[in-house]
């Protein structure tokens, strides 16, 4: 059996995306390591999560750099020690940059709530109710130098429906994200033993 794939967190808010592969690793579902949560928000509730289960966290503020390539180096040089294997950005909400992309080339992961290639970039389940669309979801990529337009992992549907608002489709969305994030990560493990 292959050892645990060896997972960095990113997030800049709650991690509630966080918080479902955390508890999928800890009732035995997902065999993985979460290693450390990163945010570029000190005060970012995700890494309080994060704490709370002994797993090492490290904050960085962006504002504190003149380039987001010396931001991104010194992230790294954060990472170095961890030995990871991918990096799971979930709710980062910042434009990665070539050092970090380079770093974890084909190892970077997000999710994105909309159907893509429909519906990049921010507010996606309102461009989703404008476009006057039937059905919405979301969508595991691999990131690359484009904005959310990786090559897909996996995707999930649900309905729009005529009585939703950007606040309902989004719950429902995410409900799903918590399940597709985990499904995906599987899917990583598997290919390790391809």
């Amino acid at each position: 059996m292959n050892s645990p794939l060896n997972i960095a967190i990113f997030l800049s808010g709650r991690g509630s995306n966080f918080e479902a592969i955390l508890n999928n690793t800890l009732n035995g579902t997902l065999n993985i390591t979460i290693t450390c949560v990163f945010s570029n928000k000190p005060a970012a509730k995700g890494l309080e999560t994060a704490k709370k289960h002994q797993i090492p966290t490290i904050a960085i503020n962006p504002s504190n750099f003149n380039t987001l390539d010396a931001y991104e180096v010194a992230v790294l040089n954060e990472l170095k020690a961890y030995k990871i294997d991918y990096v799971i950005c979930a709710g980062y909400m910042r434009i990665l940059g070539d050092t970090l992309l380079n770093a974890f080339s084909n190892k970077m992961i997000n999710i994105h709530p909309s159907l893509l290639p429909k519906f990049k970039g921010l507010n996606a389940q309102k461009q989703a109710l404008e476009a006057g669309e039937t059905e919405s979801g979301c969508t595991v990529h691999y990131i690359t130098k484009d904005l959310d337009d990786g090559p897909i992992i996996l995707q999930r549907k649900v309905p729009v429906l005529s009585t939703d608002t950007v606040e309902s489709l989004s719950n429902r969305i995410l409900e799903q994200e918590h399940i597709a994030y985990s499904d995906a990560i599987q899917h990583l493990i598997d290919q390790q033993g391809d």
